[in-house]
């Protein structure tokens, strides 16, 4: 077993609710292929609910995918992490969400953290930084219409108020 220290996070200076979600470009990742996305294409769809997570095999990554691909929920649901498309892919595959139609960015150098204002440090690894846990629910204009963001570490999003957020669109 892994012991680890329950620790406090820095005050972060996230899209709040009423606040438009800064768009981007990224990899884009599915079980069968990736390609450059941004995140306006995919509003321009449908809502996204964008779910920012440590990266792939971490065990806050595997608990949130665990929760959310059996929630199935009525919202395009898409990750970002620091992990590579070929890690996203085996994650895609080994967590189900090919199942449940959910897919994946790439961000290695984790600008897209950093444009939210989530970006973690990684304690005892210089120059490494992932996004904290964070979820925003975005409307097809790009307003956030939920936003939630780990102020410790580890930490985990209110599954209940994610699921009544997309109820309410």
């Amino acid at each position: 077993m892994v012991d680890f220290e329950v620790t406090d996070l820095p005050a972060a200076d996230h899209p709040e609710v009423g606040e438009t979600a800064p768009d981007f470009t990224r990899p884009l990742v599915t079980a069968e292929f990736w390609e450059d996305a941004t995140l306006s294409d995919l509003t321009d769809e449908d809502p996204v609910l964008l779910v920012f997570h440590p990266m792939d095999g971490a065990f806050p990554t595997t608990y949130m995918w665990q929760e959310l691909v059996e929630r199935d929920l009525d919202v395009q649901v898409v990750g970002v992490s620091i992990s590579t498309p070929y890690e996203h892919a085996t994650t895609i595959e080994e967590r189900g969400l090919e199942a449940v139609g959910y897919r994946l960015f790439s961000d290695p150098q984790n600008e897209v953290a950093e444009a939210y204002g989530i970006s973690h440090d990684l304690d005892g690894m210089a120059g490494v930084s992932e996004p904290r846990p964070s979820v925003f629910l975005v409307e097809e204009d790009r307003t956030v219409a939920y936003a939630w963001t780990a102020q410790e570490w580890p930490d985990f999003p209110a599954y209940d108020a994610i699921e009544a957020a997309v109820a309410e669109l």
